[in-house]
């Protein structure tokens, strides 16, 4: 994947979310957090399993086909399997929720539609498989930009307006939960006209022409949805858990805080991993020789090297900074919510997040259908962990915090064997020197800059008293216009310059003038 299609990806997130940012600012305060908690927890969670279950293992599996010699690009029906697999788990997906979720859950107005609508969008955005792997293989990332940046604008439209709409009709919310499917319908609406234009009707349906199915990748694919279900549990694991635990107006917190909380993941991270799981795949595509497992090993290894230095200087100035963002940043009916000690808890979850990210999408690249296997074996231990952590965090009375405790320390256990994998995949192909982990973290001048930079904040926040200045303040824009809270934020922004100057003249301009090798300090 090229640095081109990289930036379109990190420039699609930017605009989509940045858009719907200041869009979701006016959705959080129309929504009451009860209602934004069906949606953004539960109903998204039917969407997520559909979504997920039926499609991943086939894309990942996908990326394995190369092109023909002239270019093109053929995956046979095997491109249109996810639709199979939708179809009937949208229906059993549904039918379940409906009949599993709480009272008072059931009595919200729209509550039977919404599912309905949103099962309904799931098997649209399905339809949309086929054009999207063929637009991923043939490296048309601009049809992929400009058909999800197309639906997250319509998507967040679509919900405001019908909400707008609630509100001044006086309705008292009996459209909440419908604004949020008829946004989540617009959405795989616009995805699938946008494809249509590119590709046409005809590649809504199976052909004569791509009729044949490679078996090997049409097992690979099998074993990785199977695997899928297991990552599932892992990736959607904290709202089944809250769903059990919380009560509808924290998990309307909850949402809101994940929601500001993955923006940093959604953008950055997310295209990256996506990236690199494409390029990974193609260096390492049989036959890989020692020429090829150096790349591998220098793009994995700069890729991580980026994301712990950027990570440590986050933890730095994320902690010491949130207290004064909250109280801007969310509206005032979710400040007595678990919003607050759960964005604090992220701060801490994204690091983990980000590496993790990395060092799965060179295992999706690398594996044998034999590896995935046993990796499906780890994934289910590690469920075990994550629920048994959540429970007794809950248990411990950390709240809604528990779930992101708990998903560290599953993340940070599927990092050990992520590391152990990688380290096992460059012996057994004889390039084990060609893997140097040390090279991975921060450089000691970046660490020497974070730290005095943490030191100089801390004391800061303290001889100004900052805290106290911003619980006397309250909620609102107008924290941000206290003298003493500027001095301080102007300190934070000054430090926080200088650690970035630091990585980028110590480490980070050498990664990108050597094309990717790692630095060799």
């Amino acid at each position: 994947m090229s640095g081109r299609q990289l930036s379109s990806l990190i420039g699609l997130q930017v605009f989509s979310r940045g858009f719907t940012f200041l869009l979701n600012q006016a959705l959080f305060r129309l929504a009451s957090p009860r209602a934004f908690g069906t949606a953004a927890i539960q109903f998204e969670l039917i969407s997520s399993t559909i979504l997920f279950l039926s499609r991943e293992g086939v894309r990942n599996a996908l990326l394995r086909v190369k092109r023909s010699q002239d270019g093109s690009w053929n995956a046979g029906n095997l491109a249109f399997l996810p639709i199979a697999i939708g179809v009937p788990l949208a229906l059993a997906t549904s039918f379940g929720y409906a009949h599993l979720a709480t009272q008072e859950t059931r009595t919200q107005s729209g509550f039977y539609s919404g599912i309905a609508v949103y099962a309904f969008a799931a098997v649209m955005e399905l339809w949309c498989e086929p054009m999207h792997n063929q637009a991923m293989a043939e490296s048309k990332t601009h049809v992929r930009v400009r058909a999800e940046g197309t639906g997250v604008v319509s998507k967040t439209l679509v919900t405001v307006l019908v909400l707008l709409y609630d509100s001044k009709a006086e309705m008292d919310g009996a459209l909440a939960l419908m604004a949020f499917a008829l946004g989540q319908l617009s959405y795989a609406l616009c995805v699938l006209l946008v494809y249509l234009s590119h590709y046409g009707f005809s590649a809504l349906f199976p052909a004569s022409a791509r009729s044949a199915v490679n078996d090997e990748i049409f097992r690979l694919s099998l074993t990785m949805t199977s695997q899928s279900v297991i990552k599932h549990v892992l990736t959607e694991g904290d709202k089944l858990v809250l769903g059990w635990f919380s009560p509808l107006r924290d998990q309307g917190g909850y949402a809101i805080a994940v929601n500001y909380g993955s923006l940093i993941a959604r953008i950055i991270f997310q295209p990256i991993e996506e990236t690199s799981r494409i390029s990974f795949s193609r260096i390492l595509a049989p036959p890989a020789g020692k020429e090829a497992l150096q790349t591998a090993s220098n793009s994995l290894i700069t890729l991580l090297s980026i994301q712990t230095s950027l990570s440590l200087i986050l933890l730095v100035f994320g902690t010491a900074y949130l207290p004064i963002v909250l109280p801007v940043l969310l509206p005032r009916q979710y400040l007595s919510t678990s919003a607050p000690l759960v964005l604090n808890a992220w701060v801490w979850y994204i690091p983990v997040l980000a590496l993790n990210g990395g060092l799965e999408a060179f295992i999706s690249s690398a594996s044998t259908p034999r590896d995935l296997n046993r990796q499906s074996w780890w994934m289910a231990a590690f469920s075990v962990i994550y629920i048994g952590a959540a429970i007794q965090l809950y248990g411990w009375q950390f709240g809604d915090t528990a779930l992101v405790y708990a998903n560290i320390i599953n993340l940070s256990a599927r990092i050990a064997y992520a590391v152990h994998f990688v380290s096992s995949f460059f012996s057994a192909h004889g390039a084990r020197s060609a893997l140097s982990w040390g090279k991975a973290l921060p450089g000691w001048r970046l660490v020497v800059a974070c730290c005095v930079s943490w030191a100089a904040v801390r004391q800061s926040e303290r001889r100004l008293r900052v805290l106290e200045t911003t619980a006397r303040a309250g909620a609102g824009i107008s924290i941000l216009m206290n003298k003493t809270v500027l001095v301080h934020v102007a300190t934070g922004g000054t430090l926080g310059c200088v650690c970035l100057a630091t990585w980028w003249f110590t480490e980070g301009r050498h990664l990108v003038t050597r094309g990717g090798r790692p630095k060799t300090e």
